[in-house]
């Protein structure tokens, strides 16, 4: 039997992988990394994924990370891990995401190769049977699905959910009318880096959700952008794209796998040791760490100003 499809209410959460002096991962910094989040509303916890460092874990890291997470959130939100890359390698992990009661997974590319539509739709089922946990697929590298992919997964009563990470706003138009012309109600996200700064468009072409890397690292601007774009608060959803996002993104612009190594050393300066990035990411220089660390201190200020204002207004 199918788990049921889950359901999402708040901004999706999608916490690094914290590694110790010796490189090893360290489940207790996870543990408390994943509970200092749960009182902001996470809609969901997705372990194991990009911002997790999904490239860099052996399959009994990612299972023990995923375990460790469903053990603290305790129910409360959904838990989504991380499956993908070699078949075999998806499919042991789809089945260890399921053994350590997870609620759903988020299938990743498969590794280096790609192939028709065909093979394509065939990975995903041959992914999805080997558990009964719902799916939900990402749209990037490796993993490049059409109108017609989607289609046919959606026959599949495992495939919940789709993700975009291409960024190629008419594709996904094409996509979410063509699932929608299926009769099923999938579920549709916004997976580009840093989504909030893009999330105005994805909304317009039927993408509600999106996952924020930047929650995990500051979750008191986070969540105060998700509460602005649910409310219809313009002005400041603006704010914060304009004074907080923006500066992130030309300094994660500056340096290919900052989408992950920021919001790791954004961590490390708020007080919580999560280690390095594993190779072939790179941590930050001095100087943008500490520029990093100036944004981080306007974003705090911003968020109290303007949360301040907001609640006010209400």
């Amino acid at each position: 039997m199918t788990a049921p499809s889950p359901e999402f209410d708040g901004v999706l959460f999608f916490p690094v992988t914290p590694f110790d002096a010796s490189g090893a991962v360290d489940l207790d910094v996870l543990s408390e990394h994943v509970v200092s989040r749960l009182p902001w509303g996470p809609g969901g916890v997705f372990p194991a994924c990009g911002t997790g460092e999904f490239h860099a874990l052996s399959a009994r890291e990612a299972i023990d990370v995923v375990r460790a997470t469903v053990d603290v959130v305790g129910g409360r939100v959904p838990v989504i891990a991380g499956a993908g890359g070699p078949l075999g390698h998806a499919i042991e992990l789809a089945r260890g995401a399921a053994e350590a009661g997870a609620d759903g997974l988020l299938l990743l590319p498969p590794y280096l190769v790609s192939g028709t539509t065909d093979g394509l739709v065939a990975w995903v089922e041959a992914v999805a049977a080997a558990s009964d946990l719902p799916v939900i697929v990402y749209h990037r590298g490796t993993a490049r699905y059409t109108a017609d992919a989607v289609t046919r997964l959606a026959a599949n009563p495992k495939v919940v959910g789709f993700k975009d990470g291409t960024g190629d706003i008419g594709l996904a138009q094409e996509i979410v009318l063509a699932a929608e012309a299926t009769g099923r109600d999938l579920q549709f996200f916004n997976g580009l880096l840093t989504a909030e700064l893009s999330q105005g468009a994805y909304r317009g072409i039927g993408i509600p959700l999106y996952s924020s890397a930047a929650f995990a690292m500051i979750p008191e601007v986070a969540a105060l952008h998700y509460r602005a774009y649910t409310d219809g608060d313009e002005a400041t959803r603006m704010a914060l794209l304009r004074e907080f996002y923006t500066p992130l993104v030309r300094l994660r612009d500056e340096t290919p796998g900052f989408g992950v190594s920021l919001i790791k050393a954004g961590l490390r300066l708020r007080g919580l040791d999560v280690g390095s990035v594993r190779p072939p990411l790179v941590d930050p220089s001095r100087d943008q760490e500490a520029r990093l660390s100036a944004i981080l201190d306007a974003g705090l200020a911003l968020a109290e100003r303007l949360g301040t204002a907001s609640t006010a207004a209400r």
